[in-house]
């Protein structure tokens, strides 16, 4: 029997509606895998998510979780867009030889998954053939080609799909998001303010991406559905209802400031995540660019401790051991992939700042979450100069100063010894201490069943 998409009200686990997968697996935690863009572009062939899919395999990532082997944008051809008779894409058959198809099968031979771009506009961003008003044909044809995972992006929209009013993070400058500032931005000043209360749902932008749900939805396939609106028509609200995954701000480089504005972003829209819904902060750029260490290190105990899809985007052929061991840690993963704790971590001291602050370059720095295996705090260390850090056993939620407490360090996952009060560390220029925090004596391990 095929695997479909259902609506099931998720009171009991405080999720309300939710896109929830019959098989109650898909989409249930957050994605994990690689995607082609970040490196390659559209310099892509079979041969690249091929080598790709035996390289999860023999670094052992794909039984860390890593299942994912997703093509991205140009896949397609590019000059004969469509099929005259049939309507369905066409494949660039230069890049696959033997169709979209032959590629899934040899990926899935693998026991992984493949997934697929598409574009709720006319074009892709680089100008192949989009989806908008081809929904049903071409999640049909995603089916029969055996696609596991949809990305969906938000390039060449027509003017007539235009929102009435914008709510475009990447935008915002200058100080925290409220009502008067959904019209502030690049290039946005024909646009109006949003009016206090309004209803995302009745956007261009939720009909966009709905209608691809309720076409994926119509298929005999279970797609994961990633949704890359770019956190617009505030996408937070609403993206649990139209898919499994949906991307919270613009386009991530592998620049230390592009990476503390995204984690500023964050700190005040983090609520949204919980099992069968992940927002998404973008692909990890881990071992890319001219990121340090220290660097890597913090994008990926973050993006994990937010409950992140964790989409590799660098080339695993050659990785540097150093950045295998930071993809491949088993401590930030588990948290990332929680079989028990839905919600991500959240801020609950700023640090460099006060409280709240909205600052690009110093986001909050102090964040704790809950796992079945203990507290997890993550301390981000935004200067450029080494720094002493304290975590207050006081400040962060579900401890106290009074408990005496075992801490592991989530880097290397050693215990560090037994803590009354406060854990002192020293943190490196732009890097993020890790822990988990369980009482002494105990294994941190919380044995409650899973209702699934």
């Amino acid at each position: 029997m095929a695997l479909r998409f259902a609506f099931i009200e998720l009171a009991l686990f405080g999720l309300g509606s939710a896109l929830v997968s019959k098989d109650g697996v898909t989409g249930r935690l957050p994605a994990m895998g690689w995607n082609s863009w970040n490196e390659y572009e559209c310099a892509i062939n079979e041969t690249v998510f091929l080598t790709v899919g035996e390289l999860l395999v023999s670094l052992g990532l794909k039984d860390l979780g890593y299942t994912h082997v997703n093509i991205d944008d140009c896949w397609s051809d590019k000059e004969i867009q469509r099929d005259n008779v049939t309507g369905k894409i066409n494949p660039d058959y230069k890049k696959f030889p033997q169709g979209i198809k032959h590629t899934a099968d040899e990926i899935h031979k693998l026991g992984l998954k493949l997934g697929i771009y598409g574009d709720a506009g006319t074009l892709t961003c680089a100008l192949y053939a989009g989806s908008l008003g081809h929904e049903e044909l071409d999640a049909q044809t995603f089916a029969e080609w055996g696609i596991d995972y949809l990305k969906y992006d938000n390039c060449n929209v027509p003017h007539e799909w235009d929102d009435e009013y914008r709510w475009w993070p990447d935008n915002w400058r200058g100080g925290p998001p409220n009502e008067d500032q959904t019209a502030g931005g690049v290039g946005d000043s024909n646009q109006a303010v949003a009016p206090p209360g309004y209803d995302w749902t009745t956007s261009k932008t939720f009909d966009r991406y709905k209608t691809m749900r309720d076409a994926l939805l119509a298929t005999n396939r279970t797609i994961e559905y990633s949704q890359c609106a770019w956190g617009h028509a505030h996408i937070d609200e609403w993206g649990n209802s139209t898919g499994h995954s949906w991307r919270m701000w613009g386009d991530i480089h592998p620049v230390w400031p592009v990476v503390t504005t995204i984690l500023n972003h964050a700190a005040f829209f983090y609520n949204s995540s919980n099992f069968w819904g992940h927002a998404d902060y973008d692909m990890l750029e881990v071992g890319n660019g001219d990121l340090t260490i220290e660097e890597n290190r913090s994008h990926f105990a973050m993006w994990a401790a937010l409950k992140s899809p964790l989409i590799i985007g660098t080339p695993l052929d050659g990785i540097k051991p150093e950045i295998l061991a930071i993809l491949a840690n088993k401590e930030l993963i588990a948290f990332n992939q929680d079989p028990i704790h839905g919600e991500s971590a959240k801020p609950y001291k700023w640090g460099v700042n006060p409280d709240f602050s909205w600052n690009q370059s110093h986001p909050a720095e102090y964040w704790s979450g809950e796992s079945s295996k203990g507290t997890h705090v993550f301390v981000l260390n935004t200067l450029d100069t080494t720094q002493n850090k304290t975590v207050d056993f006081a400040e962060v939620p579900g401890l106290d100063a009074k408990t005496e407490y075992t801490v592991i360090d989530s880097w290397t996952g050693k215990e560090q010894g037994r803590f009354q009060g406060k854990y002192h560390a020293v943190v490196e220029r732009h890097d993020t201490m890790a822990i988990r925090i369980v009482k002494a004596g105990s294994s941190g391990y919380n044995f409650q069943k899973i209702l699934w």
